[in-house]
């Protein structure tokens, strides 16, 4: 984990300069270690670590850069679908503590069975 001078956690995100979108609450960057082609991550300006700590205005805002980004994943690279995923808590998965939602294009084939989507966190309760 980074920290600054004051011993502050530096969060990796706000080093990254190109931004795909932005918006008053936040902005979207590619994932540096994508899942799929397109792979972003909707981040807020504000750095914190739980996704529950959002205020209503971040919410709003990160959601709508969210469906903006949708749209723009859709134009670029034609995606079959997508997974939308927040990792809360070291237990959760969350290794950067810097709120982050990704949004994962999904393409037919891309895995044999797709099916449970997100619940192949824990691989065992994936097919139900």
């Amino acid at each position: 984990m980074k920290m600054n001078e004051t011993n502050e956690f530096k969060s990796p995100f706000l080093e990254k300069k190109e931004r795909l979108l932005e918006n008053e609450v936040g902005f979207v960057i590619y994932d540096g270690f994508p899942v799929s082609k397109g792979h972003c991550l909707i981040v807020p300006h504000r750095v914190y670590s739980d996704y529950f700590e959002s205020t209503s205005e971040e919410v709003l805002g990160l959601q709508k850069l969210v469906l903006e980004t949708k749209k723009l994943l859709d134009e670029k690279f034609q995606p079959d679908g997508f997974n939308v995923g927040i990792n809360s808590g070291e237990t959760g998965g969350q290794t950067v503590p810097h709120v982050h939602i990704h949004l994962i294009p999904r393409y037919k084939g891309d895995m044999e069975n797709p099916r449970g989507g997100v619940r192949g966190v824990i691989p065992s309760k994936q097919k139900y």
